[in-house]
């Protein structure tokens, strides 16, 4: 009788399990329900926006003044903060080795021009003695032109150093290359200059009556920007006064590591209110690009691996890689394979996958 009692054990084992398993089969499936989000629709459409750069300003025009010749200073007729006009006198040099260098080299052409003037004669008399038969032997009076046409080498050749070494004494008067301020000197009366040292100039001149003011700007917005547009600015120094001015120079060239292009604006300084140098901030107005697609910012979903927008067609979710522009008042520029028109979430999650159904 126990026998029968341990094998009758399995079978109602058994006979539960495949039973459990063919309730389980006959349970309806549950079906994704549908969630819902607000969707917004894309627009073609630039976005207008301000923002701020730091920028510095900078002498329109600006030159280190070295030496050209060797020598002692002289004279100096400038110091720190002297204005100076295009061409004046800024100091003397003193080398009188040039001097002497010019001298002889004058004499040395006034000599070479009157051996050439001997033998210019020479050759006239003989070419003239030549009319009659036998007179002068053709080798003479060949040999005697070739002479002469040396000598005439020479004398433009010593006549070319002399105007030369006249040049070099030329270079011992410094003398302004335009406009400006002296903002730097670090030679006083007596020192030995050289020609071949680089290691601080003479005289540091720059012109403060006109400035640049330069900024580097981010390549998306630089873009939309052209000559002529207006750009407001404050300094450091002056933070309560606002100051204009138009773009007057672009770069054309974006730097790879910042992705930004250089831009200058010229502004006039002749309150001398401003000084090169000094640092601002500017106030860059972008117009937007009208090529773009307006969505709103809350709409562009960015990870570690891409930068997306989630479209709706058909109530079926799919993403869409952008790339953004400008943004303001909740709005963004993006550019992308979409169209106007189109229907994007405006508050998407990552969770979203590409053919989830959704609705509004």
């Amino acid at each position: 009788m126990m026998k029968y009692y341990f094998l009758f054990i399995p079978v109602l084992f058994l006979f539960a399990a495949c039973s459990s398993d063919r309730a389980e089969d006959k349970r309806p499936e549950k079906k994704k329900a549908t969630v819902h989000y607000q969707l917004a629709t894309v627009e073609k459409a630039g976005v207008a926006s301000e923002i701020k750069l730091p920028g510095q300003l900078a002498a329109y025009e600006e030159v280190s003044i070295y030496p050209k010749v060797n020598g002692y200073v002289k004279s100096v007729l400038v110091d720190i903060g002297s204005r100076v006009v295009k061409g004046q006198l800024l100091m003397e040099l003193e080398a009188p080795e040039l001097v002497q260098a010019s001298l002889e080299a004058r004499e040395k052409y006034a000599r070479s021009l009157a051996d050439f003037s001997i033998d210019k004669e020479h050759y006239l008399r003989l070419l003239e003695a030549s009319s009659t038969a036998g007179a002068i032997s053709p080798l003479d009076l060949s040999t005697l032109k070739s002479k002469m046409q040396a000598d005439s080498a020479l004398s433009n050749a010593e006549k070319s150093n002399w105007q030369m070494q006249e040049t070099m004494q030329t270079y011992l008067r410094v003398t302004a290359p335009f406009d400006g301020v002296i903002t730097d000197r670090n030679v006083h009366p007596g020192a030995l200059i050289s020609a071949t040292s680089r290691d601080k100039p003479m005289l540091e001149l720059k012109q403060v009556s006109h400035l640049r003011l330069q900024v580097d700007v981010p390549e998306n917005i630089a873009v939309n920007l052209k000559d002529k547009d207006s750009i407001s600015f404050y300094t450091s120094a002056l933070p309560e006064k606002k100051m204009t001015g138009f773009i007057s120079r672009q770069s054309m060239n974006v730097n790879t590591q910042f992705r930004s292009e250089r831009m200058e604006i010229d502004v006039k300084n002749n309150n001398d209110l401003l000084s090169p140098g000094m640092y601002a901030d500017v106030l860059v107005y972008s117009k937007g690009n009208p090529d773009a697609f307006m969505v709103p910012e809350t709409a562009v979903l960015i990870t570690t691996e891409r930068k997306y927008v989630v479209a709706v067609r058909n109530q079926k979710a799919f993403s869409v890689d952008v790339t953004t522009g400008n943004k303001a008042g909740g709005k963004v520029e993006v550019y992308g394979k979409l169209k106007a028109g189109n229907q994007i979430i405006t508050n998407p999650s990552d969770e979203i996958r590409d053919g989830d159904t959704v609705g509004e």
